[in-house]
């Protein structure tokens, strides 16, 4: 996907009330950006760190510029990471569009933000329609952006009951007899294996493995990232470690 508007730099400054950032302009000038991220955004919010965000020019918006990307480094290597949990979702639905995702190919009909389960739950994507007859499929889609050195990613960054609640529905509509995926969209473009938080949130990860026991399948993407020419894709399948 191409950004409406282009990617801009800038330095970090700080990143506070979770959901503003002040940044300082490449003229030495400093804003407050919207950061689209409700997390606790663990090993991406370094001051002074480099960072990009695209700038709506809508007059109406408080704050019309939002935060897209940070850089972080890891044994001097300079990898991007997506903040903006929102695209997560976005990368997905493109991603099944385009047929890039191996697993999910073949159904005819995409919607998203459907109601399920007997939690009040709403799934990212729900598939149906396969040319082949497979099972009607529900996808939930989850943004992989805290990084560990050496290729490992882990999820969530914060203790996450609605991450629990999303596990059991999924196990539900499994036992209904459905195909049910935990999609994680690895926002990093250094990570090559993602696992779960366990010194975060172990019931999370209790819950993911009960989850693969039962049937759900989990599985993971990452993306490619051209700052030069305002886009981001979904590529390659990133190992997940339980």
């Amino acid at each position: 996907m191409k950004f409406e508007n282009p990617l801009q730099s800038a330095r970090l400054i700080k990143r506070y009330k979770r959901f503003l950032a002040d940044i300082r302009l490449e003229d030495g000038s400093e804003i407050t950006i919207h950061c689209p991220n409700t997390g606790s955004m663990k090993n991406c919010q370094t001051p002074d760190s480099r960072i990009w965000y695209t700038d709506s020019a809508n007059p109406k918006r408080k704050y019309p510029c939002t935060w897209q990307f940070i850089e972080t480094i890891d044994k001097l290597t300079q990898h991007l990471v997506g903040v903006n949990t929102g695209l997560a979702n976005k990368l997905v639905v493109e991603a099944l569009e385009k047929n890039v995702i191996a697993q999910l190919q073949g159904y005819q009909k995409l919607k998203t933000e459907v109601p399920y389960g007997d939690q009040n739950s709403r799934i990212d994507v729900f598939l149906s329609n396969h040319d082949g007859a497979e099972p009607d499929c529900y996808v939930e889609v989850k943004n992989v952006s805290l990084g560990l050195g050496d290729g490992l990613a882990s999820f969530p960054d914060s203790v996450t009951t609605r991450g629990q609640k999303h596990l059991q529905e999924l196990m539900l509509v499994r036992k209904q007899g459905f195909r049910a995926v935990l999609l994680f969209s690895v926002q990093h473009t250094g990570i090559d294996r993602v696992t779960p938080a366990d010194d975060i949130d172990p019931e999370y990860g209790r819950l993911l493995r009960l989850a693969a026991a039962s049937g759900v399948e989990i599985f993971a993407y990452g993306v490619e990232v051209d700052v030069e020419t305002s886009s981001v894709s979904m590529q390659g399948q990133i190992e997940v470690c339980l």
